[in-house]
């Protein structure tokens, strides 16, 4: 039941309200904590009833001022001082800095000069031409804003696949807990592992559906009870809206089919079921062959299935499939032909191939990241902190002597950790294709994870392919660059690309992180298919980062991936192997 993400958000904000003010130091240590505690294994609350403000105080980068207005927000669901802060600049922070190029200072200008406190403000100023008039800014400028506004509003109807699950995951352990819910699942595109979801979907199968609403109203994480009613009910969670939808038990099946979606799927099953003299809805599947007007009513003819998504699929004459293939890539077909893929799963991922420690812009030692990796489960890492570079903002970099003197700590720790250590490095790739280490170092490394940073918009195929062709890079890290809900990053021509990844024997990441989910499922599918190797890393900055593995692992189902398909389910030696050491 963990607050971590909640909290973490609104030390964020309290980051913007300081920067837009010119706060020297305080914003960086907020956005730290903030860091830190949204990737903390113990949720805050239960630190706060274990130890108090001392126990949270043991979370990293959390001292006494933060850890004293977390408790107050815990004890009274504000922070006087952030209030008093948004009174001071009543904006809507988040949703301006959603547009590229507008920084907290950038809204606090706006605001000063133009009254601008809402997206619509900013882009009715821009539209009239008045932000080139602000002192500092000019008639480019007012485009590029002007330019970002759309993609910037469509990124806010939407929330991030890491942020909406773990808020999913604790509503489904709360239905379970009630005697009077049968069955509970996730339904839409969260279910199906989409990187960015709507609304939270939530189907429960129960035969008392008045008790079921009646429990959500009262749930203690609801914020506003948007609407209720005999068999569906609204709550907002924070920024997330999370809606319930009641079927008896004997439809659950169905109903979790057709609501897990997608659109797509869906009407290519339902055409498949008419072929076949058969009705597919919510309410099960039924046997119409005998029925003079099909479309009399939703349960209409016999009733041959329903209960269970399997029944469904068998009724259809095809094998149930995993939700995060429903995306009409031609499932359907390998569903009835028994030629669906066989998915990897997070337990076939052995070890994690790109991550940062203190010695570039991670939290802690090579040492600490190596022990949190075994205690995950893993059996090597590769440590990959920046190289210098295009992109790399306030000295967090390497330089090359420096990565000489880390591989010799690597090796150290490496003989006396209980899992594989390789030394590698995160190389930043050049607008030409350029690898920003020398030739000599790239040589001494085990695994060279190469990634663009900068100049992220535009065709970076021929960048990306030089990069991939370069015979000391083993993974392109991130391969667009791009940022859910920030930047849609480089546009690929992705059969090049993969092609020159098979060729060449490189690798293609899948970054795991909730903000960048880069490969993206469709770009994954187009690799495999190419014969291209694919990585599915965390780029985790701190120890809790690990656990962002599974939101890889189900990108990589949602293009098709299997366990071979994916560098690191082989073993330390088959990693090695592969990396030509």
């Amino acid at each position: 039941m963990s607050r971590n993400a909640e909290i973490a958000a609104l030390l964020e904000e309290f980051a913007d309200h300081l920067d837009a003010r010119d706060v020297d130091y305080k914003p960086n240590s907020y956005r730290r904590a903030a860091d830190s505690v949204r990737g903390h294994t113990v949720a805050v609350e239960a630190l706060r009833e274990e130890g108090g403000e001392e126990a949270i105080k043991e979370i990293e980068d959390v001292g006494d001022a933060i850890a004293s207005k977390i408790v107050e927000y815990l004890d009274t669901g504000e922070i006087e001082e952030l209030e008093e802060l948004r009174e001071g600049l009543p904006v809507e922070m988040d949703a301006l800095t959603a547009v590229e190029g507008v920084g907290p200072k950038t809204v606090k200008a706006l605001y000063d000069a133009l009254g601008v406190e809402t997206l619509e403000d900013l882009e009715a100023a821009a539209e009239a031409g008045e932000i080139q008039d602000v002192k500092g800014f000019g008639a480019k400028t007012e485009e590029n804003i002007l330019e970002a506004i759309p993609f910037a509003r469509e990124s806010r109807a939407r929330s991030l696949l890491g942020e909406a699950r773990p808020v999913a995951d604790r509503v489904l352990a709360f239905f379970e807990s009630l005697d009077a819910v049968e069955r509970v699942d996730v339904a839409g595109s969260l279910r199906r592992w989409r990187p960015t979801i709507g609304d939270i979907d939530v189907l429960v199968g129960s035969g008392d559906a008045d008790a079921v609403i009646e429990a959500f109203e009262s749930w203690e994480e609801a914020g506003t009870v948007i609407e209720a009613g005999t068999s569906k009910a609204s709550v907002r969670k924070n920024d997330m809206r999370v809606d319930l939808r009641v079927v008896v038990d004997e439809e659950f099946g169905a109903a979790l089919q057709y609501f897990t979606g997608s659109k797509d799927h869906n009407v290519a099953v339902r055409n498949r079921a008419i072929d076949m003299g058969l009705k597919v809805n919510e309410y099960g599947v039924f046997d119409v062959s005998e029925v003079d007007d099909p479309d009399a009513g939703q349960r209409v003819g016999e009733r041959v299935a329903g209960e269970t998504e399997e029944g469904v699929y068998d009724a259809l004459d095809m094998a149930w499939m995993a939700p995060e293939l429903r995306e009409n890539r031609g499932e359907v077909d390998a569903a009835a032909a028994g030629e669906l893929p066989d998915l990897l799963t997070t337990d076939d991922v052995r070890g994690d191939l790109h991550l940062h420690t203190e010695h570039s812009d991670g939290e802690t030692t090579i040492e600490a990241m190596a022990d949190a990796a075994a205690d995950f489960g893993h059996d090597y890492i590769s440590v990959a902190d920046h190289a210098t570079g295009p992109g790399m903002v306030g000295g967090v970099g390497l330089t090359d002597e420096e990565l000489r003197d880390q591989i010799g700590e690597i090796r150290a720790v490496d003989d006396t950790v209980d899992i594989d250590v390789f030394a590698g490095v995160e190389a930043n790739i050049g607008a030409d294709g350029s690898v920003s280490v020398g030739e000599d170092v790239l040589a001494e490394l085990d695994c060279v994870v190469a990634s663009p940073h900068s100049g992220l918009d535009g065709d970076g195929t021929d960048r990306i392919v030089t990069a991939i062709e370069h015979p000391e890079v083993d993974i392109v890290g991130h391969p667009t660059g791009r940022l859910l809900n920030q930047r849609p990053g480089l546009d690929l021509d992705i059969e090049r690309v993969a092609d020159a990844a098979a060729d060449s024997g490189t690798a293609l990441e899948i970054n795991a992180d909730p903000h960048r989910l880069d490969l993206r499922s469709s770009n994954v599918k187009v690799a495999i298919e190419a014969g291209a190797t694919i990585a599915i890393d965390t780029d985790a900055h701190r120890p809790g980062a690990y656990d962002s593995i599974r939101y890889g692992v189900h990108t990589a189902r949602r293009g098709w991936a299997e366990a071979d398909d994916v560098l690191n389910t082989r073993d330390a030696d088959g990693v090695r192997e592969f990396l030509g050491l």
